[in-house]
């Protein structure tokens, strides 16, 4: 069961990732991150992985968890759960959220993004998160029928290259323009409090932060430039 959205409402939802080769990709690792998260105050847990869902799915049984699964193929740049296989195995493994790229690039296998959205909530009942990188993107992907819109890909596809998140321009015309029952959520480049106070005073209703939190190796990496520059 979601949460009200009410409980959702200016709450912060902890990215829980590392990236391959890490020490900190181990599924117990990502479990004990996001209790500890969800220990002190996370409304929710965002992990990637039917892996990685699954074992918080047992350690924290309450959990809301958003799940995604990246994987590439070729001839396609859409690698967050990009097809009705990632989207199954992530919904088996334990999410209660499903986010997938609902950017008007070509999907692998040019899968349309309407038809796999539509066959997840029939067949599924799934509630949906579209990860966008535009206004037009976003307000597409709500009249498909995805219920949250998260700002995850501002700065990350081809047509954003030249942006750096995070997504203020995004915010304030896509909550006017989304249905009230539609959650917008700011996702990618938060970096402090301070600009999570500021996504949702653009308009946000729940931000996600991801590295400034759990980002292990990149944190030290960053900081490790720093001291010696």
């Amino acid at each position: 069961m979601l949460p009200e959205r009410q409980d959702l409402q200016s709450g912060l939802i902890v990215s829980v990732q590392a990236p391959e080769g890490s020490p900190m990709r181990h599924p117990d690792v990502i479990a004990a991150m996001a209790e500890a998260s969800l220990n002190n105050g996370a409304v929710g847990v965002r992990l990637e992985s039917p892996e990685h869902i699954g074992a918080v799915r047992r350690r924290c049984p309450k959990a809301l968890i958003v799940g995604l699964w990246k994987r590439t193929f070729p001839g396609s740049s859409v690698y967050i759960t990009p097809s009705w296989p990632e989207i199954q195995a992530v919904w088996s493994a334990g999410a209660d959220v499903i986010a997938l790229d609902a950017t008007e690039r070509t999907r692998p296998g040019e899968e349309d993004l309407a038809q796999l959205i539509a066959r997840a909530r029939s067949e599924l009942g799934a509630v949906l998160m579209a990860d966008v990188d535009s206004i037009e993107n976003g307000l597409r992907a709500a009249e498909l029928g995805c219920h949250w819109v998260g700002t995850t890909l501002y700065g990350y596809t081809e047509a954003t290259a030249a942006a750096k998140p995070p997504a203020w321009s995004l915010l304030g015309p896509l909550r006017q323009q989304l249905p009230a029952e539609v959650l917008l959520v700011c996702e990618g480049g938060i970096a402090s409090a301070e600009q999570g106070r500021r996504a949702l005073a653009d308009g946000a209703d729940a931000v996600v932060v991801g590295t400034a939190i759990t980002g292990v190796d990149l944190q030290v990496a960053a900081y490790r430039r720093a001291l010696a520059s």
